[in-house]
């Protein structure tokens, strides 16, 4: 990571992490209260639905996406594409290597940008090190825990409306860095 921040510095560079995750019909569970005697019970249809979520985040502020479906790598462009037209410096992006961010399309794409896009991987297996991670822990535990809600539609546009009011919040932007275990 030091090299990277490094690079950052020296070529003017916004310093943003990438990851994506998932969220589908069926609810996050997660501890709850009630009155005694009575079990809270999540009513909820599941289908095999699933909607796909994307975020970068940089010092100050994180960013992010839905999508239907698996992300592939026409989203994975797309979503750069809206990184670069929201943060106007040359961005260095941080991700895991998962195949997606690895494909020929993202690659060639990226080669078009005339060097505006330069990219540093995660060590495998370190989900620790991305501290977007912790944005898709604290959404799944806190903000949309025990949801059970009809559509995959409406878990969307609840979810959007909670990753929206989470980035008006900086201190949740700054207890993400800091969950992650990097020195920066």
């Amino acid at each position: 990571m030091a090299c990277a921040q490094k690079k950052a510095r020296r070529e003017d560079r916004t310093i943003v992490f990438i990851d994506e995750s998932g969220l589908s019909e069926r609810p996050s569970v997660a501890r709850t209260w009630s009155l005694r005697g009575q079990t809270p019970i999540l009513q909820h249809s599941f289908t095999w639905k699933q909607l796909s979520a994307i975020a970068g985040l940089s010092f100050w502020q994180f960013y992010f996406r839905f999508f239907p479906g698996a992300i592939r790598s026409e989203q994975i462009i797309e979503f750069l594409g809206a990184l670069r037209r929201q943060i106007k410096q040359p961005l260095l992006i941080i991700w895991d290597g998962v195949a997606t961010h690895r494909s020929r399309l993202v690659k060639a794409w990226r080669e078009e940008q005339d060097g505006q896009i330069a990219v540093a991987r995660l060590p495998p297996y370190a989900p620790e090190l991305n501290p977007v991670e912790a944005i898709w822990a604290y959404l799944k535990k806190h903000e949309i825990a025990n949801l059970c809600l009809a559509t995959i539609g409406e878990v969307g546009q609840f979810a959007r409306n909670r990753l929206k009011s989470m980035q008006r919040r900086p201190n949740l932007v700054v207890a993400f860095w800091k969950q992650a275990e990097l020195a920066f």
